[in-house]
């Protein structure tokens, strides 16, 4: 084992590779009770007349088992010390894009995520993922990236009731005073203040103090003894198999730019967190990332085996950090990670405990974590500035992250031609041109 995973060449050993496995799974263990929220819609009561909802239980297994499969075979394949889980973004993407707002069934949503893990696979074997990812200019993946993050802050501020409507203004603030949002409140500075004392886990730390809290105050139902907190691994028969079941619903121009943006948004944040770990990690090599093939099937692979089970798009995560911080080196780091999810398997009673106001303060502040992007975009150059902007404000303000990528890649070529920069356009970027035209036609 020590061979193999390279240890003494790497200068670590168990004790630290699991303390880094343990902290990564930490960092990111809120996922387990946010995505289940997320993609069942928990924070809509009565959803849109032929919607349904999909099963919350099932929905926190296929979370356990994507992420443990994911980190496994990154762990052990690819051997980096990087942990994967359904991605935040794209379960927000999956549900009040897909199909809160275009009313698509869940079961087909399940099916387009199956389409875009076969084609990433697809991809990855060929070597055509490079060609696809040069083809989107950087500044539109930093764009896409802060775009995403400003729409799950959304999210979470108006699941908290702090934004609510306003059919004035659209949207205005709401009852500060309501006792949930003052408890969604609470769960927003907690967490700040441990991210920015550098907690590992903050994140997951500040939904259980805020869990806490609910239950002092009367606003949480309290666990009733043991069985309250371990309990049966839920069963995934609900969802279980229907991507395939409903892969002949997708080939539609609906469906078609639903699962570019699962395969866009999934490309970019696998490509940015493997250079980021690996290069926290001490792992790139002439600038370059061994066996990134590997790495980049591992999360494919994932994504393929969540759909099945039932769950949104699986991705690299950038929690990997907190593990490489705490002396993971090696791929062992992940393999522990995944354990520690195939454990949390059985606590899934908890999920009644982390409600709406536990699971907005975790939304928020990944939304502030990933808008750090904006830094990076060369604003000084308007023809780049414009489609960045309108990429960003789009998601949120449309709410849909389809729309904002389609309004940014529509105004990119027409900003660059006009500057007189067409040499730089990729052929993609035309060939996405027409496709996201045609988007929002068909959409009318």
């Amino acid at each position: 084992m020590k061979k193999y995973f390279r240890f003494e060449e790497l200068g670590t050993n168990y004790r630290t590779e699991f303390m880094a496995g343990m902290t990564t799974f930490l960092a990111m263990a809120y996922i387990l009770f946010v995505n289940p929220a997320t993609l069942a819609l928990l924070d809509i009561e009565q959803l849109p007349e032929g919607v349904t909802r999909i099963d919350q239980g099932a929905v926190f297994t296929a979370t356990a088992i994507a992420a443990a499969v994911g980190s496994l075979i990154m762990g052990v394949l690819a051997k980096y010390p990087i942990a994967l889980a359904p991605g935040m973004g794209l379960n927000a993407f999956f549900a009040y894009t897909v199909v809160l707002g275009y009313g698509i069934p869940w079961e087909t949503a399940l099916a387009g995520v199956l389409a875009s893990g076969l084609i990433f696979i697809v991809l990855t074997v060929t070597g055509l993922r490079e060609k696809v990812i040069n083809a989107i200019p950087a500044n539109l993946k930093l764009a896409v990236g802060a775009g995403i993050g400003l729409f799950i802050a959304f999210i979470g501020l108006q699941s908290s009731g702090i934004i609510q409507n306003n059919d004035a203004t659209l949207v205005g603030i709401g009852d500060l005073t309501a006792p949930t949002t003052m408890l969604a409140i609470f769960g927003i500075v907690v967490s700040i203040v441990l991210l920015t004392l550098g907690i590992k886990g903050g994140i997951f730390f500040g939904m259980i103090l805020t869990s806490i809290a609910g239950m002092v105050t009367g606003l949480i139902n309290p666990p009733s003894g043991l069985g309250g907190i371990v309990g049966e691994v839920p069963s995934v028969a609900p969802t279980f198999g229907q991507a395939f079941i409903h892969f002949g619903d997708i080939f539609t121009l609906e469906m078609l730019v639903v699962i570019l943006t699962f395969l866009f948004v999934d490309f970019f944040d696998t490509a940015g967190t493997l250079v980021a770990v690996s290069t926290q990690a001490g792992l790139m090599k002439d600038n370059k990332l061994p066996r990134a093939g590997r790495a980049l099937f591992a999360d494919s692979a994932a994504t393929v085996v969540g759909s099945v089970v039932g769950t949104s798009t699986t991705t690299s995560y950038i929690e990997s950090t907190a593990g490489v911080a705490a002396g993971g080196r090696t791929g062992f780091t992940s393999v522990v990670t995944a354990g520690f999810f195939l454990l949390a398997l059985f606590f899934s009673p908890l999920l009644g405990v982390v409600t709406a106001e536990v699971t907005a303060p975790a939304l928020i502040v990944v939304g502030v974590l990933m808008s750090a992007s904006l830094k990076n975009i060369d604003w000084d150059q308007f023809e780049i500035a414009v489609p960045a902007f309108f990429t960003i404000i789009a998601m949120p303000l449309t709410y849909s992250i389809a729309t904002g990528i389609a309004v940014g890649f529509i105004f990119y070529p027409i900003t660059m031609i006009m500057k007189g920069r067409i040499k730089e356009i990729h052929p993609i970027m035309y060939l996405l041109f027409v496709i996201f035209i045609l988007y929002f036609i068909f959409l009318s």
